[in-house]
Parts: C-alpha cells; structure tokens; sequence
C-alpha cells in the first residue's frame, strides 16, 4: 500500500523546503521576470519571507537578479532533465508519437496527471498551431478540460476522484465548458468504461482532442496519450474512426515494447 502522504504541519514536513519550491513554481511564461513584491504577492508570503528564498536561490544558482528583476537561470532544467532521464520509456513512446505525426499529420502527446492537472512529458508537435499558447514539454493544463487528463482522471480509485471533484474549479472556458460536477463525474466515469476519451472544444474553441491510457508490459500506468487538431479539418467522427483506433494501435504497441 501507499505510503500516505505528508501534510503542512505534520512533524517530518519540511515548510522551508515547499515554500523554496513554490517559489520557483511562480516563474512561469506570464511572469518570467518579478519584482520582490510581485513575488511576495503571488506566493502569499511576506517581503521578508519571500526575499530569504529568492536570495538562497541566488546563491544556489537557480535564480539570477537583474537591479529589481529576479528570473530563473537554466540551472532549473537540471530538475526536470533529471525526471526525463529516469524515465526509461521516454525515448520509445517519443519514437511512437512521431509516427502518429507523420502519419495524420496532426500532433500527439504524452501527458501524465499533477495534482489537478496534466504535464506535457513527450510531444511530437505538427507544423500547425492549434492553441495561442505553445504547447511543449512542460506545459500545464486543467486536467478537467482535456482529453488526456479525463483518461487520467478515470484512473483514479473513487475516493482521488471524489476529492479531485470536491475541490476542482470548474468554469466556462468556452461554451462547450463542462461546468457541473456531476457532468465532469459522469463523463470521466463514461471514460473510464469505454477506454478513451473525446473532448471538443471545452479548453480552447477550435480545439478537438482524443486520448487513451498507455501502460507498460508490467501493467504500469505510463500516463496518457492523445491526438489533437482543428474542429474546422478534421470532425468527430474522423476523431473517433481514424484517429482513436490509431492511438490504440500505438498504445498497445508500447505495452509489448515495454514489457
């Protein structure tokens, strides 16, 4: 069984560690560049509070001060190549995705669950864009809006999606948004029966997507892949014909190549 997870107060959590973390967590595409007080505020600490970590972080090299402006440095790709290089079924599914590209010319990721949201891991991305934001490894979104993170979510034992669905922020992204909890509820388990899922335009208008689950041979969830594109070229039943049994194809394939 799982170890149960430490919470804020108990006595081996270690506050300093998780505020220096939130704080790095802070620096993101919309704020790469903060002033002490804009960093203060977004985090919820006071001045003195928030000016210990940006200095420690400085000094660890992690973060680098221009006059007012802190940023990060590229020293934090350390931290995420470090998570990339442990996975040892990174390169195979990569290989996988790019087949998916080639072949429908459409762009396909690997997305695993955090916290309420999914992180891009691996992605092939085709020529066009489809969202105005770059999507790359790295990239966050609402686990609640995506095709990928639904499959996820639909993986979850009933009480994780009892509390994901207790405390989720639901809103209308677009008007096609899902913003009722029993909806969410009764789409992720309507998912989690059927082995995929199908999400139109809720995240972005213009945006389609569908997702499956990807195990390895040892039965292992390695996350969740998906093929996203254009609702004006491509329609639902292309998603569903075409696109759907080609991710199975290919999530299959990975659990004989990962046994």
């Amino acid at each position: 069984m799982e170890e149960q997870m430490l919470k804020p107060g108990d006595r081996d959590y270690v506050g300093a560690l998780a505020s220096g973390l939130e704080v790095l967590q802070t620096f993101d595409a919309e704020h790469p560049r903060m002033t002490l007080s804009e960093v203060a505020a977004r985090t919820g600490m006071d001045r003195a509070k928030a000016r210990r970590f940006l200095l420690t972080l400085h000094a660890l090299g992690f973060v680098k001060r221009s006059g007012r402006q802190f940023e990060l440095t590229p020293r934090v790709l350390q931290l995420g190549y470090a998570y990339q290089a442990s996975n040892q079924y990174r390169a195979v599914i990569q290989q996988y995705l790019e087949d998916i590209t080639a072949e429908l010319g459409e762009s396909s990721s690997l997305a695993v669950l955090d916290g309420d949201e999914v992180v891009y891991v691996v992605r092939s991305a085709a020529r066009h864009r489809l969202m105005a934001i770059t999507l790359s490894v790295g990239t966050r979104l609402p686990a609640a809006y995506t095709s990928m993170g639904r499959v996820l979510l639909g993986q979850l034992p009933e009480p994780e999606l009892d509390a994901f669905l207790d405390r989720v922020q639901l809103s209308a992204l677009t008007p096609s948004s899902i913003t009722e909890r029993d909806t969410l509820r009764a789409d992720i388990l309507r998912v989690r029966a059927q082995g995929y899922s199908m999400v139109d335009q809720e995240l972005d208008l213009g945006l389609r997507s569908v997702a499956v689950p990807v195990f390895a041979g040892n039965g292992e969830l390695l996350g969740a892949i998906n093929v996203s594109t254009n609702a004006a070229r491509v329609s639902m039943e292309t998603l569903m014909d075409v696109y759907l049994p080609r991710l199975q194809s290919a999530a299959d394939r990975i659990r004989q190549t990962t046994r």
